[in-house]
């Protein structure tokens, strides 16, 4: 009976958010606890489903650490969540025959840029050389050398806005039982870095040329050219050694497909990097047209995406709007824990004075006085939109003046979705103007009924603009920084089989 050995630590970082994240910002789980992810559309939930439906597996649930999108996380916080996980999987790992690791892949520490890196060649310690390792991956990754020299095989999301999570996890569990039960027996991961960071409405996989891009990794690996097949965008906002875009591309016994296909592949992706870089309207000229405009718009503030790293505490656009004088009905979101504990303390019906925004990024935005009543009080609970998963805001408060509705939250929670409006008693179909601080959201949430959605020229933690974001860690020359570097594919294998 081969017992597989099950351990998730997920974090998004942007590095250009001054706020450190903390262990406390972490959700822990231990042993039976991330059963929890069952029939959930997450990689654990996938990878559950197929591993017990496999007569004879045993599946040992060992350690879980998930976090939403911050910024850095601390030394003390690093030191503190590693030593836990390393504890579990000691307790854990006699007798393991496999082992499937769950990552986000753009984790970031205080002394430690390689998070995911450290775990997986730790783990790879434990088991030793014999023991195959898969994990899964968020195409906003950075999978980097030393990960690749650990693992046996990988499994990376193909669609943004994500939405198959459970289905990742799926195809590593069905990767990693071809290798416990011998059908696959000589993994080759070919690896292609390509010098080039990329955003952008062309990243939307429905309808934009990456996703077209990433078609070609599905027919790999439906035709069985390849076991895996990928192309991982990295995260811009994560300033590591190894930040790039790349080619992954894994095969059984086949050492020059691999190669072969990830270099095409890599061709494919270079001419593509102007096309695939943010389209951004300035502020005034956004707010001008969106006063022509009958039907609904949004605002889209991915410079202050919580889902990517950021504060959520940008009050720019609102600010913006009300100093030209719109006076339309304006829905937003604001991450500040004081105003929020103001409006709790006052109650519902008060009218209070405050300063909203401003509360975590002071370096780029200016606390915002205003007069408002407090519409709504609530916990902040809800319920992802697509996960399914519990969301937790804190406390929050609705607040409202001129024409301005705005949610303010206790915590940065992720805003990819509706759930936080949700959760405090608003539809945005009800405003005529909605800020969304996410980069893109699903299809059906905003732009399937709204009339126009402006990309936003922002300040932000998470600016489009990326030479604006001031990189000083990543390897250069790297495009958009450079916009005259050079590339051929070059591929790294990897062949812990020999």
């Amino acid at each position: 009976m081969p017992k597989i050995l099950v351990v998730q630590c997920m974090q998004e970082i942007s590095s250009f958010n001054p706020l450190p994240s903390e262990y406390e910002n972490f959700l822990i789980e231990h042993g039976g606890a991330l059963h929890g992810e069952r029939g959930r559309n997450t990689a654990l939930g996938g990878a559950f489903a197929v591993f017990e439906a496999r007569p004879g597996v045993e599946v040992v649930p060992c350690f879980s650490a998930r976090a939403g999108s911050a910024g850095l996380l601390s030394a003390a916080g690093w030191q503190r969540l590693s030593s836990e996980l390393m504890a579990a999987v000691d307790a854990r790992v006699p007798g393991i025959d496999a082992v499937y690791v769950s990552l986000h892949g753009a984790m970031g520490a205080d002394g430690e840029l390689d998070p995911e890196g450290w775990i997986l060649s730790r783990i790879r310690e434990r088991v030793g050389p014999g023991i195959p390792i898969v994990i899964s991956l968020d195409l906003h990754g950075i999978c980097t050398d030393r990960m690749l020299r650990q693992v046996d095989g990988f499994a990376i999301y193909w669609t943004y806005p994500h939405v198959d999570f459970a289905d990742t996890g799926r195809r590593a569990a069905e990767l990693l039982l071809r290798l416990v039960d011998g059908s696959v027996r000589r993994p080759t991961i070919a690896r292609v870095v390509i010098p080039a960071l990329v955003r952008g409405d062309e990243l939307i996989t429905r309808s934009g040329c990456y996703g077209d891009l990433l078609l070609e990794c599905r027919r790999l690996e439906g035709e069985g050219v390849a076991r895996a097949a990928g192309i991982m965008i990295g995260n811009p906002f994560t300033d590591v050694p190894e930040l790039c875009s790349q080619v992954l591309v894994m095969t059984d016994a086949d050492p020059a497909a691999a190669e072969l296909e990830a270099k095409r592949l890599a061709e494919m992706f270079w001419p593509l990097r102007h096309r695939m870089q943010g389209k951004l309207v300035p502020i005034g000229r956004a707010i001008a047209q969106a006063r022509t405009i009958d039907g609904p718009v949004i605002f889209t503030d991915a410079a202050d995406a919580t889902s990517s790293g950021a504060t959520g505490d940008s009050n720019v656009l609102v600010k913006a709007l009300h100093d030209s004088g719109y006076r339309r009905r304006v829905l937003a979101q604001l991450v500040d824990p004081a105003a929020a504990e103001a409006a709790h303390r006052a109650g519902v019906g008060a009218s209070i004075e405050v300063e909203l925004g401003g509360a975590q990024d002071r370096g780029r935005f200016a606390p915002w006085k205003v007069r408002a009543e407090v519409a709504l009080l609530s916990n902040g609970r809800g319920t992802v939109e697509n996960t399914r998963a519990p969301l937790d805001a804190g406390r929050c408060a609705v607040l409202t003046f001129d024409g301005f509705t705005i949610v303010v939250l206790s915590r940065t929670v992720g805003l990819h979705d509706r759930a936080v409006y949700f959760a405090n008693g608003l539809h945005p179909q009800d405003f005529d103007l909605i800020v969304v601080k996410s980069p893109h959201t699903e299809y059906h949430m905003y732009d399937a009924w709204v009339a126009k959605n402006f990309n936003v020229d922002a300040p932000g933690s998470t600016s489009a603009n990326l030479p604006y974001l001031g990189h000083r860690i990543c390897a250069r020359p790297i495009y958009p920084m450079e916009p005259d570097v050079a590339f051929t594919p070059s591929a790294t294998l990897y062949s812990r089989a020999g």
